[in-house]
């Protein structure tokens, strides 16, 4: 393998003949001398000019300002030939350079160009010159719309020049471009902090919030990356021109969230907030919600605080979650005064809010305020929807008043309401309780004339009843409801296993309970405790 200097100039070429080996035998041309070629005839002529002798020796020092121009006059480019291959590739002279420094005694070529360019810079390794070598050809190609050019530098590109070429392309475009890029054609990168940042960056600029979010989670999830980590490097490279938007840090919030990382994200907030950034109202209240949900109430009120005095606009969404977050906490006392202070703020509660507490209400058994609310409502010129009659109903079942939850349900159709599963499973589940078979009945034979989905929870009731009342053609009954439940795609679960062994049992029906436990098994369905002392009765 040799190196050779090539003349990009034809006239150059014909008037010294082929390119001079560094190595080995000369070529002589058909005309000039045998031992010169492009590179020392420009030295000579330029020395010549200036009243300069020519270089004495390899090692001569000479000074890097005129050796810049003699570069200039030369061919940039150097012949790499390939002996193996049979073929030339022609290749720049500065990623060459470092080759010919290298045991000369000399600086390289474009050790002594950043030389002259930064005189009281050191020279840079390199590496260094190959990753900014490489960054100026990959934005070129970008520049100039040759996406196959850059493709052949597919896997010699590193997370240094993912952020050079980002960091100094300004072109969105292209950008995204070259993002797709490396993200499609380059899984052999282990990406940086920074690589990630500034892709992340580019793509939320470019409104791929989906695939930014991938990369985001990628940085949450890596070991070793703390949230400290995480957070300054989203905010550097936020700096460092790659150009962004806060929405950057929204997507970080969102993605601790969704990621079920929420003590990690709420101190992410806390860091954003102490480096003067500050997230959307709908990243704030995503956390919230969170952390409201896994039951983190004071957490969620130590970080609606600091929403507060961030001075970030509250909504009626953040009113909803902090009630609810209330609510949980068995405070309902002190929604009353939290309602005030939102609507002096400007902030109303909507039909949410009053469901929220109407459902808090009749968990309590504090039924009156709940029709109290109901009432308000409607005073506000908000109507009561499904779900406010579902948990009115399902609160008065459970407290025994399945007369007065028969009244609301009239009321419901009489407003033009249609009753769902959820509210005849109320009906159904406490007439079943109270072994009124005739009211479940009529439930029953009421939701079918509706066209109402009978569940789980439905035929489970029912067959429960059944068995417990001991009788054999009731028993019957239930194990046809059984397979029709099969029938319509409902899964059987152990505790409808048990009551109707358990009615089978009572009425003697042995050899049909055994039957039973032996298809519960083969179903797939676990045996309990309860299942296994039922079926001893069998034995």
């Amino acid at each position: 393998m040799g190196l050779e200097w090539a003349s990009t100039s034809k006239s150059m070429m014909g008037q010294y003949g082929p390119a001079h080996k560094t190595h080995g035998t000369a070529h002589p041309g058909p005309r000039g001398p045998k031992k010169n070629g492009p590179v020392r005839y420009c030295i000579s002529k330029f020395r010549a000019r200036d009243g300069l002798s020519l270089i004495p020796s390899p090692n001569h020092f000479f000074p890097p300002s005129n050796l810049h121009k003699i570069f200039q006059l030369s061919s940039p480019f150097l012949t790499f030939r390939t002996s193996t291959f049979g073929f030339k590739r022609l290749i720049p002279l500065a990623a060459a350079s470092a080759s010919f420094s290298a045991g000369s005694g000399c600086l390289g070529t474009l050790q002594i160009q950043e030389a002259y360019r930064c005189p009281n810079k050191e020279p840079v390794s390199s590496d260094s010159i190959s990753d900014s070598f490489l960054s100026e050809k990959i934005l070129l190609g970008l520049k100039q719309g040759n996406l196959i050019s850059v493709h052949n530098y597919i896997y010699r590109i590193n997370p240094l020049v993912v952020v050079e070429v980002l960091s100094c392309c300004e072109n969105l475009q292209l950008s995204v471009k070259f993002v797709d890029l490396i993200l499609l054609n380059c899984p052999h990168i282990r990406h940086s902090s920074q690589s990630l940042s500034v892709m992340i960056h580019v793509l939320v600029r470019g409104r791929r919030l989906s695939e930014a979010q991938v990369l985001v989670l990628r940085m949450v999830r890596r070991s070793g990356i703390s949230r400290f980590d995480v957070v300054e490097s989203l905010v550097s490279t936020y700096h460092s021109g790659c150009g962004s938007n806060t929405l950057v840090f929204d997507l970080l919030v969102r993605t601790y969230v969704q990621a079920k990382k929420l003590r990690e994200g709420s101190e992410v907030f806390q860091m954003l907030r102490s480096k003067g950034f500050s997230v959307s109202i709908n990243a704030c209240n995503s956390l919230l919600g969170g952390l409201v949900k896994v039951g983190w109430v004071d957490l969620a009120w130590e970080v609606y605080w600091e929403v507060v005095r961030s001075g970030i606009d509250l909504n009626v969404y953040t009113l909803n979650i902090m009630v609810n977050a209330l609510c949980k906490d068995g405070k309902v006392d002190r929604v009353k005064l939290f309602l005030s202070d939102m609507e002096e703020k400007g902030i109303f509660p909507d039909i949410v809010t009053y469901n929220t507490l109407i459902n808090a209400y009749c968990r309590q058994g504090l039924l009156e305020e709940a029709f109290r609310l109901v009432n308000l409502m409607s005073c506000k010129g908000l109507r009561p929807g499904l779900f406010t009659y579902n948990t009115i109903i399902n609160g008065l079942c459970k407290a025994g008043n399945c007369a007065r939850a028969k009244e609301v349900l009239d009321e419901m159709l009489w407003l033009g309401l249609n009753p769902d599963t959820t509210t005849y499973n109320a009906l159904l589940s406490e007439s079943c309780r109270t072994n009124n078979i005739v009211e479940a009945e009529a439930i029953f034979r009421e939701m079918s004339s509706r066209g109402v989905y009978h569940d789980l929870i439905s035929f489970s009731a029912l067959i429960g009843m059944f068995a417990r009342n001991g009788h054999v053609d009731r028993a019957l009954e239930a194990l046809k409801m059984r397979d029709e439940m099969l029938e319509q795609g409902c899964v059987v679960d152990v505790v409808t296993y048990n009551s109707i062994m358990n009615g089978l049992c009572r009425d003697m029906m042995l050899a049909d309970a055994d039957m039973l436990f032996n298809e519960m098994v083969e179903r797939g369905v676990v045996p309990d405790f309860y299942t296994f002392t039922t079926h001893s009765r069998i034995l």
